[in-house]
């Protein structure tokens, strides 16, 4: 799980197949600190969006390295072959097209380290692909054929995105993910915080939402029990929450996603989203520090009425991954203890950590290098897990110890236990995947290794929805809410 297979220089490649597209999704190290469990959830939705838009007369092939089946394929070799770039695996991703391209193979280069970092990217490439890919992508093959293929295409995010086509999952592997729904209704958020890759320069991502009967028809067609939404901020509309939920509640599936944390304003909406299926939130709590939210620009509530807020979701069934950043400007040395002992107190059943990273060309990234703090530009460490710059009130070591401490912490049997659910019927459920998910990284990679992530988890998500089936029933039935029993799936996945 930290070693990319090998591209053997002197491997001979096929002959060139016309018309034959490879799509990759480069490897990247994982963090031994975290769940390897967390990589095999979903597929990434970018890939499989641009092969919607394959024409007929094209062979299209998703490749996944981090599926652990070995390097891509090359016998015989793409026309073209799309490779999605992000900084921590950039190294990787140029590697990859160097191999192809002394090949003969034609190399596109996307994602958001192409839109951040173009001249870095651009002698790897044949061509960059800017902006939107699922617009770009049609053009990017009619180019190929006629033999005038561009340097660099550029698009906006601007476009009607109800026009956009369903992703297309029947080129993954359903095997080696625990669903292949995964889902994006919304695009952009209203947040804009200065550490997050949305407020990256030249980066203009207006919301825009598509038609819940869209979304409701997409899930009921990938006839699978569970769904993750990848929307940056599911919530940031709530008059569209509320639309999108009434159209999934039918389909009797169960979903999660990532909202922020004043989606609570309106209990009436936490309680249709868990109607509708919802098991479990991905809230961006970033910080318990309210001087550090304000300088990073986030609009959200007071740190005070966090506790609040969680306990609503709960009393709903709703779980709780919780996201926080380590490492602002008014983080002392016990910020790692208080953040976990919030969240001990909390009940939170997941919680995820990263090192404050200044991403290239965001507003951060400008004030940390105007201040003279950055350490390095070595992208591969800019995973947030490691300290790229020089905190203020403790050493870059002592941020990196913190983070290992408070995974360990967290992770630990004495933690998992003290947020057990308060109800002891959802206790054992929850035990069953915290123990699964937080701390059986060897079984992970033996799962993905030989592909049975699917198979092993399908029967206990199947249990999750059956068992939220029955909550959503006494949930509707207010006379009924004081009997209700937990959920068991983990928060967020």
């Amino acid at each position: 799980m930290t070693r990319p297979p090998l591209l053997d220089p002197a491997t001979c490649a096929g002959p060139l197949q016309p018309r034959y597209a490879l799509l990759i999704n480069p490897f990247y190290p994982k963090d031994p600190n975290a769940s390897f469990g967390k990589h095999m959830l979903t597929p990434t939705l970018a890939l499989t969006s641009f092969a919607a838009t394959t024409p007929e007369d094209w062979d299209v092939r998703y490749w996944d390295e981090n599926l652990l089946d070995g390097r891509p394929p090359f016998r015989p070799m793409p026309e073209l072959v799309g490779i999605t770039v992000h900084l921590t695996f950039a190294r990787r991703a140029f590697e990859l097209a160097h191999w192809y391209r002394s090949r003969g193979s034609k190399v596109i280069l996307g994602g958001l380290h192409v839109l951040s970092c173009p001249e870095e990217c651009a002698p790897h490439a044949d061509a960059l692909a800017v902006g939107d890919g699922v617009q770009l992508w049609p053009r990017i093959l009619a180019d190929v054929e006629s033999r005038r293929l561009q340097s660099k295409y550029v698009a906006t995010y601007e476009n009607n995105y109800r026009e956009d086509p369903a992703p297309r999952r029947s080129i993954l592997p359903r095997q080696s993910f625990l669903t292949t729904t995964s889902l994006i209704a919304t695009r952009g958020c209203h947040n804009r915080c200065g550490f997050c890759y949305l407020a990256t320069d030249d980066l203009r991502m207006p919301y825009r939402m598509r038609d819940p009967s869209q979304i409701a028809a997409e899930f009921e067609a990938d006839d699978q029990p569970y769904g993750v939404f990848i929307d940056n901020n599911l919530g940031s509309n709530r008059e569209y929450l509320s639309r999108l939920c009434h159209a999934l509640r039918p389909l009797n599936k169960i979903w999660s996603a990532a909202v922020s944390i004043d989606v609570t304003d309106d209990p009436g909406l936490i309680r249709t989203m868990a109607l509708a299926g919802c098991t479990g939130v991905f809230v961006g709590f970033e910080s318990l520090t309210d001087e550090n939210l304000a300088d990073a620009r986030k609009k959200t509530p007071k740190t005070a009425d966090y506790a609040r807020r969680v306990r609503m979701l709960h009393e709903n069934g709703i779980q709780l991954n919780g996201s926080f950043v380590l490492g602002f400007d008014h983080d002392t040395k016990d910020v790692f203890v208080r953040t976990a002992e919030w969240i001990e107190e909390n009940r939170l059943e997941c919680s995820t950590f990263h090192i404050l990273t200044p991403y290239p060309a965001t507003p951060l990234f400008k004030q940390m290098e105007g201040a003279g703090r950055l350490l390095h530009r070595d992208w591969a460490l800019y995973d947030t897990a490691h300290a790229v710059f020089r905190p203020k009130r403790m050493s870059p070591e002592e941020l990196e110890q913190g983070y290992a401490w408070i995974y360990e912490r967290l992770f630990s049997h004495a933690s998992i236990w003290r947020r057990r659910p308060e109800d002891w019927r959802a206790a054992t459920p929850y035990l069953a995947m915290s123990y699964l998910y937080k701390r059986s990284n060897r079984f992970w990679h033996l799962l993905i290794k030989h592909d049975l992530v699917h198979s092993v988890w399908r029967p206990l998500v199947e249990l999750t929805r059956l068992r939220h089936l029955r909550f959503r029933k006494g949930l509707a039935d207010p006379e009924a809410q004081s009997t209700l029993p937990g959920n068991v799936m983990p928060a967020g996945v």
